[in-house]
């Protein structure tokens, strides 16, 4: 299984755990690319599964950087070393 974070705009982003990781998903009427990952967390107290992060398809590189950065404090997966 994998980790998926579908980042949804600056305030909103989902949680899920899917068995593949597509590089083109629809979630929810919106299209999402794979935008990171899958990678694989370093060990911790805690057992991670791979992680793999989409954002809307639209968005540019710098764009999905931006809102990465943005959900980094939120959402525990993103800050972890990989």
């Amino acid at each position: 299984m994998y980790a998926v974070i579908l980042l949804k705009n600056p305030q909103h982003y989902a949680r899920e755990r899917w068995e593949q990781v597509p590089d083109l998903v629809d979630y929810e009427g919106e299209s999402y690319s794979l935008r990171a990952g899958p990678r694989q967390p370093l060990p911790t107290d805690h057992a991670w599964e791979p992680v793999a992060v989409y954002a809307p398809d639209e968005l540019s590189e710098e764009e999905f950087q931006e809102l990465y950065e943005l959900h980094r404090a939120q959402v525990v997966e993103l800050g972890l070393k990989y």
